[in-house]
């Protein structure tokens, strides 16, 4: 794959760069694509925007070990650009043809894994003890594209039309991939990886669900799984109705939508860059972790008794103090996988996260449903009600059922992770139980593994959500 080597040092600025690129050209299509669901689907808008959200985290789920096996062994870059490729796919298609751009975000579930490989491009090039700061810098960088680009393509719609937005989404997204293909340098070194693009790779290795087979075999990589599920689990649910509810039951103006979401995303950069290092060092990975839960907790649990816009600005800037928990539960799994297991146990956790991100939404949901709160009866041109389950004077007891049991769900994943060891060594025997496969192929114990035997293994020997 000579057309995709470059010169230079990868760093995690590349990284950086990458996600800042994809995840702006999606926030600036936050508005029109409100609108184009709306518009495509007037009835049951919010049902059928978790089926979508659903099968994607599906096939994310499905297909997320595979890719980060296969980056194991082939490397990084040529997988961070097919997912990037593929995730930012459905951006043009969502003027051109509606029922073509939502089919295309469904199947792109398949390859829209990119903070599965990034993650692991990230734990390639930094020690154990940098990492906790690069993944902060990376969560950082997805906080900081969603500050400005929600405004920014709410603007640009309401002068000049979606398909502005559309098209400027679209340029940065053409930039992002050439960005990838011309200036990101390969992360893993070529002898950890073998050469040949014919290297077999393992059922094994593909499937899901005997990853999470390994997963059993080591309760604190069972721990720091379960605690990764209960926690993404209602904030992926959050993520796909949020704004919604912002605008329908709580009366938000578009304008302060996109207010309320870069007051959250300024916080998050300072949240995941300054006060996760200075936790990190003080009171530790693990506690952190639970620091963070804490706040998500918190945050959810506002969320669901709140009824007061004032109360929604509040809740937010708890949320996000919430957000360093995934950098930080990031460092905790780098911290449990090996060198050459990176790719696949990002893989792994971001697998977990892709059927969150399939089940939160439906689960969402469902509760606004049972409880008769609806979010399908939205205005996409004024952002107010057509019509409500319940009088404008009436004040529910629970305005947000859906997100006081998210609540509860923290609650469990905190439980969780108080059981979580601070230091990890089980991982070490069972790579050293896998190593007896081929022992007359690994002579030279400086050399990592083939991914045919690494991903066999249970998973983790230093860890990195």
């Amino acid at each position: 794959m000579y057309w995709l080597h470059t010169t230079g040092r990868a760093k995690v600025s590349h990284a950086v760069v990458v996600i800042f690129l994809e995840f702006f050209a999606w926030g600036l299509l936050t508005t029109p694509m409100l609108t184009v669901l709306h518009e495509t689907f007037p009835q049951h808008t919010f049902l059928m925007n978790g089926l979508i959200q659903g099968v994607k985290g599906l096939l994310s789920f499905l297909s997320a070990p595979l890719i980060g096996a296969l980056s194991d062994v082939w490397g990084r870059k040529s997988f961070l650009l097919v997912t990037v490729f593929f995730t930012c796919a459905p951006i043009p298609l969502m003027r051109i043809s509606p029922w073509w751009y939502f089919a295309m975000i469904s199947v792109s579930g398949v390859f829209a894994v990119t903070f599965s490989v990034i993650f692991a491009y990230v734990a390639d090039i930094t020690e154990e003890h940098e990492r906790s700061t690069a993944y902060g810098l990376v969560s950082a960088t997805f906080a900081a594209s969603l500050v400005t680009s929600p405004a920014i393509g709410a603007y640009l719609s309401a002068n000049y039309g979606d398909s502005l937005v559309v098209l400027v989404a679209t340029i940065i997204a053409v930039v992002d991939i050439a960005f990838v293909l011309l200036v990101v340098p390969e992360s893993l070194p070529d002898k950890m990886r073998l050469t040949s693009w014919g290297s077999p790779i393992s059922w094994e290795q593909a499937d899901p669900f005997a990853s999470l087979r390994r997963v059993g075999k080591d309760p604190t990589v069972l721990l720091i799984c379960v605690t990764v599920f209960l926690s993404y689990l209602p904030e992926a649910g959050q993520y796909s109705s949020f704004f919604l509810y912002l605008r329908q039951v709580i009366e938000f103006s578009p304008a302060a939508i996109a207010a309320f979401i870069a007051m959250v995303g300024i916080l998050s950069i300072i949240a995941q860059t300054l006060l996760l290092t200075y936790f990190m060092r003080t009171i530790g990975n693990k506690n952190t972790v639970l620091l963070g839960l804490g706040f998500q907790l918190f945050q959810l649990a506002w969320y669901g008794f709140g009824s007061e816009p004032w109360m929604m600005w509040a809740a937010g800037t708890v949320a996000a103090m919430s957000s360093i928990t995934f950098p930080a539960v990031s460092a905790l799994v780098s911290r449990i996988a090996a060198s050459d297991q990176q790719g696949c146990v990002q893989g792994m956790i971001t697998g977990i996260r892709g059927l969150c991100n399939g089940l939160g939404p439906a689960l969402y949901g469902f509760i606004f449903f049972l409880f008769n709160v609806e979010l399908n009866e939205l205005d996409p041109m004024t952002g107010r009600n057509k019509s409500t389950s319940q009088e404008p004077s009436e004040k529910p007891t629970i305005p947000g059922p859906p997100f006081l049991f998210g609540a509860c769900l923290v609650l469990l994943a905190l439980l969780v992770a108080i059981f979580i060891p601070d230091h990890h060594s089980m991982a070490v025997k069972t790579y050293t139980d896998t190593r007896k496969i081929s022992t007359s192929n690994n002579l030279q114990s400086l050399n990592p593994l083939p991914a045919s035997e690494e991903d066999i293994e249970p998973l983790l020997q230093d860890s990195s959500m």
